[in-house]
């Protein structure tokens, strides 16, 4: 096992996670949707999420890594047949070439070893599933949930139509055919799915080869926890531990051990490859983009200490609602909360921290951090459809009133 002790090595290590993530480079997979489809191909998901205060989760994924992005290209991906959704560590959208991985936790749900819902109307699922396969696809609307009580908030208040479509997309009968916001149209899978994909049940071995190469291609390096990461499906975390265990013994795999004594796998070699150079470009980063969704990892690798504080009571809040990580020359060097004044054209940055004690000491100096966060964030409110850009606060404090200055051409 390498000791990971020496700075330059935890640099290179850092690099080489942001390289893998397509994050170093200005354009890694292409611009527009021809990019877009290879970057969900590389990344082998992006989440989804309904939090709309900036542009949501899954667009603005794609926007950090792909020139000419725009949020119409994923629904059209979805259209195209180039993607799917279903649920990955969360809900997510996927590459449709892998599709097959996902029938393994399809099937444990239709057969009962895994409940979505404990309770389902199996009835009410048979006269959805007729009414699909006669009248066509039924968007999520058509049986939309009831107005709610004062007390009644979340999914959970969902009617037993909308349970019972859920069920039935969760277990493999439907699949989401359309999109329109955050509304889902479903059909029959076999009108969705493409009659080349391999719709073949994977074995056990198969499934860990997928995840360990997948794992490995879009992050450098991973845990053995970090492999399977929220997959609660105890045989398959077998059968990863035994993979990567064989491949060690092979020598394809080594293993190296940073400060905290964290222990990763990579390919053989991987951290001796020449890498990109790093940019002054500033990457203003999504709280659930792939290279911060494992906030383990992101700790132990960048000394990133990062929580979406959303679900946090307002009076213990840190940085606010909904923070962004900001990526700055291979270091998260800050975050941004923020929010998009559509109806404006308006983005307010309600809170920026910059978490550098000493700009210096990381070899940046103020003037450069500055321009590279408007030129970020002029980006970014265009990614919004908005025109102007205030700021209401900033860390250091000294800094606040310089960029509203540099921030002026946009207010």
């Amino acid at each position: 096992m390498i000791q990971l002790k020496k700075a330059e090595d935890l640099v290179r290590l850092r690099r080489t996670a942001l390289d893998a993530q397509g994050l170093l480079q200005a354009n890694p997979f292409g611009s527009g949707l021809v990019g877009a489809r290879k970057a969900i191909n590389h990344l082998g998901y992006v989440q989804l999420d309904t939090i709309s205060v900036v542009e949501r989760a899954h667009h603005h994924i794609f926007y950090s890594r792909v020139p000419k992005f725009r949020p119409t290209m994923t629904n059209q991906m979805l259209l195209d047949g180039d993607i799917f959704e279903y649920w990955s560590h969360a809900a997510a959208v996927l590459p449709i070439n892998d599709f097959r991985f996902s029938l393994p936790y399809k099937h444990a749900i239709k057969s009962g070893q895994t409940h979505w819902y404990k309770n389902c109307d199996k009835k009410l699922m048979a006269e959805l599933l007729k009414r699909i396969r006669s009248e066509g696809p039924l968007r999520s609307r058509d049986v939309e949930t009831k107005p709610k009580t004062k007390k009644q908030t979340g999914w959970w208040d969902w009617k037993p139509a909308k349970k019972a479509l859920e069920q039935l997309y969760m277990q493999g009968d439907l699949m989401v055919s359309n999109r329109e916001g955050f509304q889902k149209t479903y059909d029959l899978t076999e009108r969705v799915l493409p009659s080349h994909v391999n719709s073949k049940l994977p074995s056990i071995d198969e499934f860990a080869r997928h995840i360990v190469d997948q794992q490995l291609r879009c992050h450098g390096f991973a845990s053995l926890k970090g492999l399977t990461y929220l997959r609660r499906n105890s045989e398959l975390r077998k059968a990863v531990k035994e993979l990567v265990n064989e491949r060690l013994a092979q020598g394809t795999l080594e293993e190296i051990q940073v400060r905290d004594g964290e222990v990763f796998i990579l390919e053989t070699g991987l951290l001796e490859r020449r890498l990109p150079r790093l940019s002054n470009r500033m990457l203003i980063l999504s709280p659930f983009d792939n290279s911060v969704i494992q906030r383990d990892r992101l700790k132990s690798i960048f000394q990133y200490d990062y929580q979406i504080e959303c679900y946090v009571p307002e009076a213990k809040r840190q940085y606010g609602y909904f923070s962004l990580p900001l990526l700055y020359r291979g270091e998260f060097i800050g975050r941004m909360d923020a929010k998009a004044h559509r109806k404006s054209s308006h983005f307010e940055i309600k809170a920026l921290y910059f978490e550098c004690d000493d700009f210096e000491q990381h070899n940046f100096s103020e003037d450069e951090i500055i321009e590279s966060f408007v030129e970020a964030i002029t980006l970014f409110a265009h990614f919004q459809y908005c025109e102007t850009v205030s700021l209401t606060k900033a860390q250091p404090k000294h800094l606040t009133q310089r960029l509203r200055r540099a921030l002026k051409h946009l207010s």
